[in-house]
């Protein structure tokens, strides 16, 4: 079959699949709207919150940043797994005891004040907006590419979706649907990476094949060094970056990874506490299948566009090259007008424009796999993006209905009222979404990391010293979080958006990127937070007995 009707046909049936989940398992109530009635499994749990976290970023940007940052894309593959570590063994098992199922209603209840309520809920609305809005253009690149259509339609499509399921079926609907999705997704990313691994080496497990020797007995990763020098880039497995910014980096991926709220919501569709320590576990297994396999795709992806596009004719490229084209993604400018293709590192003399968030997609294409492989790819692409979307419109409409309506404005609404509340909030949602999809603030160009370092900035010491620590009150849990977002989003706009005079690399504080300057940020919300403390009322007995009763085993 042509790759168009492979692709239609992938696509449709996935694409059905997600939304007779939603129909089968739509939410009767707020409790099953909200965490999904708790009684998931922690197999299907893992698996769903496996799919919650591998966005489009994991899915289509992970791979692309290693792809052309060679060992300082590790970063990436430390910090996403390792938080995993940090939520199963400090915040999941507590936080799933202590029994409120928002980040909100957590630090508001612990922290005994609305005022803390309303600061977390700014919080969490400003950390998923940020995510969710890449996710929706994440999906109208897809679109643009697969399906032949503009990207805007792409965005528009992919908010319909959303929409249903998310909306009629809320957290038990998005849970089921996500476990499909995860499915399609691991598949979708692991079959291409298999067959191109046994194509170039002869190994058919991805990981083992991209650091085995090619069929010429040069080893793959040698070979790229190889040609990254010859080209002028650095050698791939050598890092450019400092140290100190590694270690802020990771460091700002794992306890954002913690404090994610649309991931910390997965630990109260379970049954036990003991079930969401398993949860975590499981979801750590089935994210490794995918990230193991991430460094081994970037590998064969750059060596593949390397070789078939550097130093060719531009009239004998192949159809895949001006496929690509069209969407913007990918251009080429013939600067000194031989009709050969450039690709160097030098500014001055590159004629080749690549967006990296197109390496994972093109590379079936560009390794000349059968149109199945490229149309699951597709499918698989979607999935990983649609299914954090949902996700994060859950976060945004619970945040509303839940933290802000009920808890606050209006306690005494009804069960009916709130989940109307909830479902209002999740179209409003989508569609602010799908605005900043279509017209993406300077943000939604940014890595995702930024929002883990949002997260980190503003809710991991609240929720670890909301467990760990009897003398944290309100006053010192308000004034972290405030100093602590304040902080991430003044140095994220000066340094990565050019607001207040900044934009230089050579200007950044200590020598740490925007994307770990969250560490920094997390360390001045403990700081205040603690500082605080000490010179306000201590925390009431009644809540200090609440924190020792989540502390038992």
């Amino acid at each position: 079959m042509e790759l168009q009707t492979w692709i239609w046909l992938f696509i449709g049936l996935s694409f059905t699949l997600y939304i007779g989940i939603a129909f089968w398992s739509r939410a009767g109530s707020t409790n099953e709207f909200y965490v999904a009635g708790g009684g998931v499994h922690p197999i299907a749990n893992g698996m769903a919150t496996a799919a919650d976290w591998m966005s489009a970023a994991s899915f289509i940007s992970m791979a692309g940043i290693i792809s052309f940052s060679g060992y300082d894309g590790s970063v990436f593959l430390m910090g996403w797994t390792g938080g995993y570590v940090l939520l199963a063994l400090l915040l999941a098992p507590y936080l799933r005891k202590f029994g409120k199922f928002t980040v909100p209603d957590f630090i508001g209840d612990r922290y005994y004040s609305s005022t803390a309520r309303l600061v977390a809920v700014f919080c969490a609305l400003l950390v998923s907006f940020t995510y969710i809005a890449g996710q929706m253009r994440g999906v109208g690149v897809v679109f643009s590419r697969y399906l032949e259509v503009d990207i805007n339609t792409g965005v528009y499509i992919g908010m319909a979706i959303v929409l249903f399921y998310a909306v009629l079926g809320g957290m038990k609907g998005i849970t089921y649907t996500q476990v499909a999705q995860y499915c399609v997704l691991v598949f979708a990313f692991l079959i291409p990476a298999i067959f191109i691994s046994f194509l170039s080496t002869g190994w058919v497990i991805p990981q083992i094949g991209f650091g085995a020797s090619n069929q010429e007995g040069m080893y793959l990763l040698e070979k790229l060094d190889g040609l990254h020098r010859e080209l002028g880039f650095h050698a791939y497995t050598n890092g450019s970056k400092s140290t100190l910014d590694v270690f802020m980096i990771t460091a700002a991926l794992m306890v954002g990874t913690a404090g994610l709220p649309h991931v910390i919501v997965r630990f109260f569709t379970v049954k036990k506490v003991s079930d969401a320590r398993k949860s975590a576990g499981w979801a750590l297994l089935f994210i490794a299948i995918l990230y193991t396999t991430a460094p081994a795709v970037a590998v064969f992806a750059r060596l593949n566009l390397i070789e078939t596009v550097s130093e060719q004719p531009y009239a004998q490229l192949p159809q895949w090259f001006n496929k690509w084209e069209e969407t913007g993604l990918l251009g080429f400018k013939d600067k000194n007008g031989d009709g050969i293709v450039q690709y160097v590192a030098e500014p001055s003399l590159n004629e080749l424009s690549i967006d990296r968030d197109i390496m994972v997609l093109a590379n079936p294409e560009i390794a000349e796999l059968p149109n199945w492989v490229i149309a699951l790819m597709a499918a698989g692409a979607l999935a990983a993006a649609l299914s954090t979307a949902a996700g994060l419109l859950l976060v945004i409409s619970s945040s509303i209905s839940h933290d802000l309506i009920k808890s606050v404005l209006y306690p005494k609404v009804s069960e009916r009222q709130e989940l109307i509340a909830a479902r209002l909030a999740a179209t409003v949602a989508v569609v602010l979404a799908g605005y900043f999809g279509i017209h993406p603030p300077g943000f939604v160009a940014a890595t995702v990391a930024l929002a883990f370092g949002l997260a980190a900035a503003s809710f991991f010491p609240a929720i670890l010293m909301g467990i760990f620590s009897l003398k944290m009150n309100k006053e010192g849990a308000i004034a972290g979080m405030l100093v602590g977002i304040s902080l991430m989003l003044f140095y994220m706009t000066k340094f990565k958006f050019g607001w207040f005079g900044g934009g230089n690399s050579a200007d950044w504080w200590w020598g740490i990127s925007p994307e770990g300057f969250g560490s920094v940020a997390m360390v001045a919300n403990f700081a205040v937070a603690l500082i605080v403390a000490q010179f306000t009322p201590p925390t009431p007995a009644t809540i200090q007995q609440l924190v020792k009763e989540i502390r038992k085993p």
